[in-house]
């Protein structure tokens, strides 16, 4: 019995030899074309994790270039004798649309994620220049980047239920 059906799927083989062929191509190339694309998307997400550390770098390097910006992380900063300054201000706000940014290209898959981020943003905030700064700019931002930093702080706004936070 089994001589018969392989005798009958090699004269099959033999009839329809071009249509086979071509489906086969077809399977293969298909294979092709989603592992091609896959590794297009792991280079592209690695692509763009070197750009966010790119700018990542390029924010805090500021504070190379203005040491009165190392301000911003003593956590024993007392802001009624000292308020804020100008540039304090606009380097936490460069700090802030770059987490927002970042937060949003990690929420579509876009890099690789970071190990850690939580935990930075979370310290980042507990600091008393950027949570002051938080607290002025935070109604600028997305909801879920909200929800995501005062989940972080440790701060429920009851506006924010029903953010999705990765």
């Amino acid at each position: 019995m089994r001589y018969n059906e392989c005798n009958g799927v090699i004269a099959f083989i033999a009839r329809n030899w071009l249509e086979v062929l071509q489906s086969v191509g077809i399977i293969v190339g298909l294979f092709t074309t989603g592992y091609t694309l896959r590794k297009e998307t792991q280079a592209r997400r690695v692509g763009n994790l070197f750009t966010v550390t790119k700018h990542h770098r390029e924010i805090w390097s500021f504070m190379i270039e203005k040491p009165e910006l190392a301000r911003v992380l003593n956590p024993h900063v007392d802001l009624t004798r000292q308020p804020i300054t100008d540039s304090e201000r606009l380097f936490v706000r460069f700090l802030i649309l770059h987490l927002a940014t970042s937060f949003e290209a990690q929420k579509r898959e876009m890099y690789l994620t970071m190990e850690g981020l939580k935990k930075d943003v979370q310290n980042f905030f507990g600091l008393p220049i950027p949570r002051a700064i938080w607290e002025e700019a935070r109604e600028y931002q997305q909801r879920d980047f909200m929800a995501f930093v005062d989940k972080l702080r440790g701060v429920a706004h009851p506006e924010r239920k029903g953010c999705r936070i990765p």
